[in-house]
């Protein structure tokens, strides 16, 4: 077996590692396929955007199926399994998942923003068959990039650590060819999209504030109003944490292209791969906490296999763990329009 592909790590550490990533894989799956079910149980009701969290959960459960399983039985290993080919594979589908999700999340944030700045009669102008089209466009421009190191622009290889692969970035620090894909892959894959999110969410954020200065006189605030700021904060948890996950995986390569892989202990690389990883393990528990519908749903799936959990409660949740993003334009006029139409009924 190859240098390269043995784990750097201490056997203890590998087997910490397997055992964390097996319990983030059945979480991934086990939630996300909660949320799918909740939206094919619904599926007549779903407004087109809401196709997009439902993207953004088989991409989720895509890289815990494709990869997780792999990862886990190298670590306990203690090597990488399956030499170049596992590797060059493990990989791809990182990085198209990866790339699959950033893309997703920037998409619901600019149409949220669009749904929540325009009028009725132009939201209903974003129809599912545009929704398909933007997530064909997602997939296809994902594994565009994916596919680039294999046809010659950027490298895949072993992490430090030894049980896991990525982009090769040690590869690019004396290649002009690999810095340039680098490079692109930075600003197209990471800071234009994360750029875009932060603006569009900044946009909605503004709109609600705007919403609840006029109101600010009613003592009691409208359901609907409360309903759109709740809908916001879920929408900013979910960009916030998994940006929040892969940005030390992003410093850490980063830090690699510039010096040698051995100025970072093996330890230090894996930390933040398996924070990584964790990102798609999350979302479910934010449907969870914010979604009336989805826990219902999970209490009718705990009912059926015989056990129960305790679950949150929220007078104000969304309709759906899919409907999080999409109440818009419409929250934001009707919390207006008491102020303007019935100033007294909020307070009765």
């Amino acid at each position: 077996m190859e240098e390269q592909y043995i784990s750097k790590l201490h056997p203890v550490v590998d087997y910490g590692a397997g055992v964390f990533l097996l319990i983030i894989a059945i979480l991934t799956i086990l939630g996300n396929s909660a949320v799918l079910a909740t939206a094919a149980k619904r599926s007549s009701l779903l407004k087109s955007p809401e196709l997009l969290t439902v993207n953004l959960a088989v991409a989720d459960i895509g890289m815990a199926i494709s990869m997780y399983p792999l990862a886990i039985a190298s670590a306990w290993n203690h090597a990488w399994l399956g030499g170049d080919a596992s590797c060059i594979y493990y990989a791809l589908m990182g990085f198209l998942f990866g790339v699959c999700s950033m893309m997703t999340l920037c998409a619901m944030a600019v149409i949220r923003f669009l749904v929540t700045n325009s009028s009725k009669s132009n939201s209903n102008k974003i129809t599912k068959n545009t929704i398909f089209i933007l997530i064909a466009f997602i997939w296809l421009y994902s594994l565009l990039w994916a596919i680039l190191p294999l046809v010659g622009w950027g490298y895949y290889g072993p992490e430090p650590f030894g049980i896991s692969c990525t982009i090769a970035w040690s590869k690019f620090h004396n290649s002009s060819n690999g810095f340039s894909f680098i490079l692109s892959m930075f600003l197209l894959c990471t800071v234009l999209p994360a750029l875009t999110i932060v603006a569009c969410y900044l946009g909605i954020a503004w709109k609600v504030h705007k919403a609840y200065q006029e109101i600010q006189n009613i003592d009691r605030i409208p359901n609907a109003a409360k309903l759109e700021k709740k809908l916001t904060l879920m929408a900013v948890l979910i960009s916030v944490g998994f940006l929040s996950s892969w940005t030390p995986y992003a410093a850490a390569s980063f830090w690699s292209i510039f010096n040698s892989s051995a100025s970072l202990q093996p330890i230090v690389t894996l930390l933040p791969c398996l924070f990584a990883k964790s990102s798609t393990a999350y979302n479910p528990f934010i449907y969870y906490i914010f979604s009336k519908t989805f826990r219902c749903e999970i209490k009718k799936l705990q009912c059926c296999c015989g056990w129960r959990v305790r679950y949150f409660s929220s007078d104000n949740s969304a309709e759906s763990p899919v409907s999080m993003m999409w109440s818009g334009r419409d929250n934001v006029r009707l919390s207006s329009a008491v102020k303007l139409e019935n100033p007294g009924a909020a307070a009765r």
